[in-house]
């Protein structure tokens, strides 16, 4: 009994060391022993869901299915399925695509097209990646984050949002293309007094990796509200980059306090192209038909040269590290909602071609993105998508800085389980595995490349558990 109880000692403190020393995992790294049993218990339930519950498509916000396919693209294994698919073919709203008979073979298989962003900028921004990293600012999440999110975007070739934060030294060193995001208190291009900064937006724009600014009206989690960032986050690093005070809660306006009327939107945008030579958009979350409408006619006579560069689309159900309940379950579209509705209205005033559609929220699997694509968007980004191939377990901890995986903390001891260059991978690789699998719908739908789906290749369940041509769906629904 001894030896035994001696052996069961030894071996404990063997893994003990070898979970501290590892940092492929964070949460064996940050919690010893006791965190593999988040390993076996999730290898267990392949074997013990049958019996006790059957939650693979139904978890919220993401659930296990697609959480899963991220978790296997990030590390580059096998991302195949057995026996069948467990999403709900029939149910109302299911997007489905219609495979060509005689798919495109791989040998007449093309790259990704390039689009070109900002035509009338000085320095228009082309690329060829239509899948990037959303906003995520320095606080929100963490310096490793950051880093690795930075160095893995340089090696996929993708663009990385800096967020309403400023711009940290971590968003620049791993030298991808960063698009740089002024929120309603202009974190980082800001004078002591709130108000945008020319001298700091010149400064920014000479940095050659920030290829693009943004300028966030609202976000999926919170339309109508400013970014929230707790006090316990802001710590003096942080409060330098944004220039606010140390330790004290980082509030953001609720909108703008210089932009009142679609003109005020329209002239700041052009002063921000005529100041940086870059190309400048803007990023909301739609909350009326009308509106998208009424701002195209007001474009059109603006002038087609001085109008956004492209508009980001975030959902309603959009994330966030804090926000409001009552916001983020009940106010503005979902992109479902709203991409096929600023699509029309940039189509129907002749504008699509000049203005590109960046579509955001919750957009973390292949079909989402191929839809997305399908749908109008020029490109597709996600934030949440990115954190999970860093290792984000969805413990919803996020705002309270005890993120296990070091994801959003800036805890010390939490932050040493997620190692920037081994993370850095994962980014790239779960870049790499949408790039392909989004090609694999596009050739079963018989096209060279993504950016060739249309409306016509999708297909929709309606209330009678059929599917539909989606211009019909679109068309029955007046969206």
């Amino acid at each position: 009994m001894v030896f035994l109880f001696l052996g069961a000692a030894i071996t404990a403190i063997y893994m003990y060391i070898a979970d501290k020393i590892q940092t492929e995992q964070a949460i064996r790294h940050n919690y010893p022993l006791i965190g593999r049993f988040r390993y076996f218990f999730e290898e267990l339930g392949t074997f013990f869901r049958q019996y006790f519950f059957a939650f693979d498509r139904e978890e919220l916000p993401f659930n296990r299915a697609d959480r899963s396919w991220v978790y296997r693209a990030a590390k580059n294994v096998d991302t195949t399925l057995a026996f069948g698919s467990t999403r709900s073919l029939t149910s109302v709203g299911t997007v489905l695509f219609a495979n060509c008979t005689f798919p495109t073979l791989s040998t007449d298989a093309v790259e990704p097209g390039s689009a070109t962003i900002g035509p009338f900028c000085r320095h228009p921004f082309t690329t060829k990646s239509f899948f990037n990293i959303s906003a995520m600012s320095y606080g929100s999440i963490s310096r490793p984050a950051i880093l690795a999110l930075s160095n893995g975007a340089h090696t996929a070739g993708c663009w990385l949002n800096t967020g309403e934060g400023g711009l940290s030294p971590y968003h620049l060193e791993g030298g991808c293309d960063i698009v740089f995001q002024i929120g309603t208190a202009k974190y980082g291009a800001r004078e002591l007094d709130g108000s945008l900064s020319d001298t700091k937006l010149k400064e920014l724009s000479n940095i050659p990796q920030i290829r693009m600014f943004e300028l966030k009206l609202s976000q999926g989690a919170k339309p109508g509200k400013g970014g929230i960032l707790p006090a316990k986050k802001v710590n003096p690093e942080i409060a330098s980059i944004r220039g606010i005070p140390v330790w004290h809660d980082s509030i953001s306006p609720n909108r703008h306090t210089d932009i009142n009327s679609n003109q005020d939107l329209l002239k700041i945008l052009d002063h921000i192209r005529e100041v940086t030579g870059k190309p400048v958009g803007f990023k909301l979350v739609i909350g009326n038909q009308e509106w998208i409408e009424e701002f195209c006619l007001d474009i059109i006579e603006f002038g087609i040269e001085k109008a956004p560069d492209f508009i980001t689309i975030d959902s309603a159900d959009g994330g966030s590290g804090a926000a409001p309940q009552p916001l983020m379950d009940y106010v503005g579209l979902v992109i479902r909602e709203s991409l096929p509705i600023v699509t029309d209205a940039l189509i129907k005033h002749n504008l699509k071609e000049r203005i590109k559609i960046i579509a955001s929220g919750k957009l973390i699997t292949p079909s989402d993105v191929a839809w997305a694509l399908a749908t109008g968007a020029d490109f597709v980004q996600t934030a949440r998508g990115f954190m999970f191939a860093l290792g984000c377990i969805q413990a919803l901890q996020c705002n309270k800085d005890t993120c296990p995986t070091g994801v959003t903390t800036h805890n010390k001891r939490l932050q040493k389980g997620l190692d920037p260059l081994k993370k850095a991978v994962r980014v790239a690789n779960y870049h790499m595995n949408m790039t392909h699998d989004v090609g694999m719908i596009a050739h079963s739908c018989g096209v060279a490349e993504p950016r060739m789906l249309t409306r016509e290749h999708v297909r929709i369940v309606n209330e009678k558990g059929i599917s539909i041509p989606y211009t019909e769906y679109l068309k029955e629904n007046k969206l």
